[in-house]
């Protein structure tokens, strides 16, 4: 071993580089086609121009486009159960109890989660244009619940830790088990939150217009976002793997020239 000319770990370090540059590289592509798809996507508001081109539109339908507006409740809203005056159209509370067990095999305590417990509120909303207070234009967005997207704001999380008192911890010596604490949180797509669905856009009966799940198999997606801010992030995406690529590929190339430069001097010396 003694007598090989390059270092093992300088061989690993090259291949390693320039493996991961081709990874970040392969990333970089599938951003760059992710990201030139949705461009193509037609962006609108709800208003008078979504309507005219839903009237000349085949079947009064448009099949995949993205709707930017603000979220408004169509009836009475969902009030938080833990935050006053925050109202939302699709609530999630979640709670799980944290316990910890006695493991006789390792004789430690080891984390488990029980009595996990969700439930998910639902009010009609629509989108309308911003700046706009009294209009009876607007997207109903349908089945909002089946459209996948973070989209939920959490505006409450609370940890509660198990208080130990002096019969708990006989109970729990007998039991092998003990609480630890309580988790509690709450998200809410709340009123007034710029919402941007991607999806297909019907008009009903000359001035009603719904987001719904599109029938050809694309996804229904909604994001919490202005359209422009979205495209930003994944340009920032796509940016950050091209970055990653150089660098890695940089780094890959600057350990081979090294090799080779070590290698020649060595030839030259003898």
């Amino acid at each position: 071993m003694g007598d090989f000319p390059v270092n093992p770990l300088v061989i690993i370090g090259v291949g390693s580089s320039f493996a991961f540059s081709g990874l970040f590289y392969h990333l970089y592509q599938e951003k760059k086609k992710e990201l030139k798809k949705l461009k193509e996507i037609p962006i609108f508001k709800p208003d008078q121009h979504l309507v005219r081109v839903l009237k000349a539109s085949p079947h009064k339908r448009l099949q995949y486009v993205a709707v930017e507006g603000l979220v408004q409740a169509d009836g009475e809203p969902l009030a938080s159960q833990f935050v006053p005056r925050c109202f939302g159209v699709i609530q999630r509370i979640a709670a799980e109890e944290h316990w910890k067990y006695w493991n006789t095999l390792t004789r430690t305590w080891n984390s488990r989660t029980m009595n996990s417990k969700e439930t998910k509120n639902s009010v009609p909303f629509s989108l309308v244009s911003p700046g706009v207070y009294f209009t009876d234009l607007y997207v109903k967005v349908q089945n909002p619940l089946e459209a996948s997207g973070c989209y939920l704001e959490r505006v409450y999380h609370r940890v509660r830790r198990a208080e130990e008192g002096l019969v708990n911890v006989v109970m729990q010596g007998l039991s092998g088990e003990k609480p630890v604490a309580m988790e509690e949180s709450e998200e809410l797509l709340r009123v007034g939150t710029t919402l941007t669905g991607f999806g297909e856009v019907v008009l009903e009966g000359g001035q009603v217009m719904r987001l719904q799940a599109p029938q050809d198999g694309r996804k229904y997606i909604l994001v919490p976002t202005d359209y422009r801010s979205f495209i930003d992030g994944h340009e920032s995406s796509a940016s950050m793997w091209k970055t990653l690529t150089a660098v890695t590929g940089i780094t890959g190339a600057s350990l081979l020239a090294r090799v080779i430069y070590n290698l020649v001097k060595k030839q030259d010396d003898k």
